[in-house]
């Protein structure tokens, strides 16, 4: 379930206001029933809830929201500076395929609503976004800002880009595909089965210019770091949540955490579909930032990281990782620590100066 009050930075939302000014908007009107004033959008330490991030879109598209392919000419502007760590740890990758990983990895610091999925195939690939938990009144801008982000994003990460074999999108086509067809140099085609991107799989494993390990793992760690920041959650959830790291030893299950809050298991399931989560949600999210700092500041085995988290078998965790991440525990391990300890300490300090500007 897409978390709609999830916190996000405001780069987002100052790139539609500067949409919406361009075409006569004032910045008041593109803000109105999100409670955010103009000064707040353009603060690089401000934060917003995806849910005001929407009603800025539906403000936009109340406005022009008959004009062919807003949502390219949207998702064309998020170039990949905007996203902070997470673009810079995309920049510094090796490779095609690494890029794709660490994206999906940390894909909650982009500005993504829905599930992107990547499948590789023998002679074409493809990433996939499901749009299904989108309103149906923002899907279709919401989806095209998407996969032309993407493609932008491919553009900035090496000159030549990765050109797209096939382009598909589950909505009804627009009048003029002018704009698509210049985005993405080849004609979508609207009312597909599913919304995707499709390119040559040998791009997989194309060099990248930029590449620097170290400085992958430590744009990652910032990434890391962020996700736990902005996942903080407040209410009952933020109190289910606290009792569930209180004790990484030993994590209580549903009843022992309601018995806590003196009510029925029965009660806080409701509280908790109230705030648009679940036991479960709140559950693999703490496990899952626990197993991130256990892997990356401890010694500990696969099997210790399982035990302490709650697994009854290091499968059932490592299966669980997985889902998370997109690759193993060990994988994740050698991938995040090894940089970072490798770096000379003054080299680490200078980049957390840069990353908190």
């Amino acid at each position: 379930m897409f978390d709609w009050d999830l916190l996000r930075s405001t780069s987002s939302v100052h790139v539609l206001m500067q949409l919406a000014q361009e075409r006569g908007m004032a910045p008041e009107v593109c803000l109105q029933g999100t409670a955010l004033v103009p000064e707040a959008v353009i603060d690089p330490n401000a934060v917003v809830t995806a849910r005001q991030e929407v009603r800025v879109v539906r403000n936009l598209l109340a406005r022009f929201g008959d004009e062919s392919g807003l949502g390219v000419e949207a998702g064309d502007r998020y170039h990949i500076a905007l996203y902070g760590p997470w673009g810079l740890a995309l920049l510094s990758s090796r490779t095609v395929r690494e890029v794709i990983e660490v994206s999906l990895r940390y894909i909650d610091l982009a500005f993504v609503f829905g599930r992107l999925t990547f499948e590789e195939g023998a002679t074409e690939s493809r990433l996939i976004f499901d749009d299904s938990e989108i309103p149906e009144d923002v899907r279709s801008f919401l989806t095209e800002r998407v996969i032309t982000g993407i493609q932008t994003i491919g553009r900035e990460l090496f000159s030549a880009g990765v050109p797209a074999t096939r382009v598909g999108f589950r909505h009804p086509a627009p009048a003029d595909t002018t704009r698509y067809r210049n985005v993405f140099g080849v004609e979508p085609v609207f009312g597909a089965t599913v919304n995707e991107l499709a390119f040559d799989t040998a791009y997989l494993d194309v060099a990248l210019p930029q590449a620097n390990e170290w400085a992958r793992g430590i744009c990652e760690q910032l990434c890391r770091d962020l996700l736990t920041a902005r996942r903080a959650r407040t209410g009952v959830a933020g109190s289910v949540r606290d009792r569930l790291v209180r004790n990484p030893g030993a994590i209580p299950d549903q009843i022992a955490v309601a018995a806590e809050l003196f009510m029925s298991p029965r009660t806080l399931s409701r509280r908790l579909r109230e705030e648009g989560t679940s036991f479960r949600t709140l559950l693999d999210e703490v496990r899952e930032m626990m197993s991130e700092e256990l892997l990356s500041h401890t010694d500990m085995t696969t099997e210790q990281v399982a035990a302490r988290l709650g697994y009854a078998e290091a499968a059932s965790f490592i299966r669980a990782f997985r889902r998370w991440k997109g690759c193993p525990p060990q994988e994740f391990r050698a991938r995040t620590v090894a940089p970072i300890r490798a770096a000379p300490k003054s080299a680490l300090d200078r980049t957390h100066l840069v990353g908190a500007g």
